[in-house]
């Protein structure tokens, strides 16, 4: 007989809940610095999220300024999503 495991998304699931609907509130999704520095969450919490597959991240390049900087955007997926609603 196979046991089926449920993913989880990290060992703190309060905050990683907390991340995944702060994720799911924006349409855009949040650049990495944002959540780390404005929020709190760390990038190994983010970087599970990613690896997974409860959150995409994309490179973009924004304009600070004049000069371009290049920043991490975070998206929830409908893993994620599914990870809410339990």
């Amino acid at each position: 007989m196979t046991t089926i495991r449920k993913r989880r998304p990290s060992p703190q699931p309060r905050r990683t809940l907390e991340l995944l609907k702060l994720l799911g509130s924006s349409p855009y999704g949040a650049t990495e610095a944002l959540l780390v520095r404005a929020h709190g969450f760390n990038s190994d919490m983010i970087a599970r999220l990613v690896r997974a597959g409860f959150a995409t991240a994309e490179c973009e390049t924004m304009k600070a300024g004049a000069k371009p900087v290049e920043v991490v955007r975070l998206q929830i997926t409908i893993a994620g999503w599914k990870v809410i609603e339990e």
